[in-house]
């Protein structure tokens, strides 16, 4: 998958995207796997004995079709075979539904980050911080 394509499927599934130039930048990180398709993806950075998932990304009318779960398995996967020991990522407190993906793959609140994501509108809204241990 190339950053054009991850941004405008950003773009579709978020109101404050990431932009092509983004990508491409994160693309050429070290540590960085991306997995998905035109459908949507997910993208990981994985560093020593951690792994962060940094985005999922789901075209909006594709969604509620297990695509999500799909993708959050594979990368754990993905990051346990590259030696990683647990799995962190942020998700806005409004983000219902990407809550309960992640809770049901296991992931549990460990921390609150307060005003984490800004909005268009100017206003931010709090991130919780989940992760997953591989080893329970």
């Amino acid at each position: 998958m190339d950053a054009q394509l991850l941004a405008e499927i950003h773009a579709e599934a978020f109101d404050t995207p990431w932009d092509e130039t983004a990508f491409r930048e994160l693309l050429a990180s070290p540590g960085i796997q991306v997995s998905g398709d035109d459908r949507g993806f997910i993208l990981i950075r994985t560093v020593g004995d951690e792994a962060e998932i940094l985005t999922v990304a789901v075209r909006p009318a594709l969604r509620r079709q297990g695509l999500g779960h799909r993708l959050v398995e594979s990368a754990i996967v993905a990051s346990a075979a590259q030696g990683a020991e647990r799995m962190f990522l942020e998700v806005a407190e409004s983000n219902l539904a990407a809550i309960a993906l992640y809770s049901a793959n296991g992931f549990e609140q460990v921390g609150l980050r307060k005003n984490y994501y800004r909005r268009p509108d100017g206003s931010s809204e709090h991130a919780k911080v989940m992760v997953l241990n591989f080893s329970q």
